[in-house]
């Protein structure tokens, strides 16, 4: 039986990673049954009006971010009236939480276990423990794996992948040798290539 985060993929069309290394393979629920759930799902050719599409978009990315509507939307109302470009500053919003930070050092396979990670107290910033995932960090900013935490299997298997690969991101570092993840930086539109749904989701909140 294809799981709930399945079934937030096939109603958003688009792989959203909700399940990390599982999104890759053949058995994907994008890849087997790529279209809506439900007994009709196959059948659907509804053209979608730009409201549709708006609101489409912006349930797309409250999913990808593991956000809740309050939560975009106080972002959103946060950097509305600030200088500079709006997407940037809203998508920044998102980048920039702890949870996401984690997931984009690949320290976690998904958003959600980034937040699990991050709830169950694996980090310290600044030398406070920090268990909030939607705490939002800095360029300078460095979270550190709790000594305690370095012993799980599985910290320890992802510290010795990445001792085997490049960085990815420009503005996220993952120091396996010091179990730190470091802010190098604060991302652009190109960066995470979201300009589009951002844009969306500004359209939005913006009627």
């Amino acid at each position: 039986m294809p799981s709930p985060s399945c079934k937030q993929c096939r109603r958003a069309g688009e792989k959203l990673f909700l399940k990390g290394e599982r999104c890759f393979l053949p058995k994907c629920a994008m890849v087997k049954k790529n279209y809506p759930p439900g007994q009709h799902g196959n059948k659907m050719t509804k053209r979608m009006t730009e409201y549709g599409m708006q609101l489409s978009v912006k349930q797309r990315i409250k999913r990808g971010y593991g956000i809740k509507e309050k939560q975009l939307k106080n972002y959103f109302n946060k950097v509305k009236n600030k200088a500079g470009n709006t997407e940037e500053l809203l998508l920044q919003k998102l980048e920039m939480r702890l949870d996401n930070i984690v997931y984009r050092s690949e320290l976690a396979d998904s958003r959600r276990q980034a937040r699990q990670m991050v709830s169950h107290g694996f980090f310290s910033i600044g030398g406070r423990s920090v268990n909030k995932p939607s705490y939002e960090l800095k360029a300078g900013d460095e979270i550190k794996i709790k000594d305690s935490k370095l012993k799980k299997t599985f910290i320890a298997t992802k510290i010795k992948s990445a001792s085997k690969k490049d960085a990815k991101n420009n503005w996220v570092y993952f120091d396996y040798k010091e179990g730190v993840i470091k802010v190098l930086g604060v991302p652009g539109l190109r960066e995470t290539g979201n300009s589009g749904g951002i844009q969306m989701v500004i359209e939005y909140y913006s009627r």
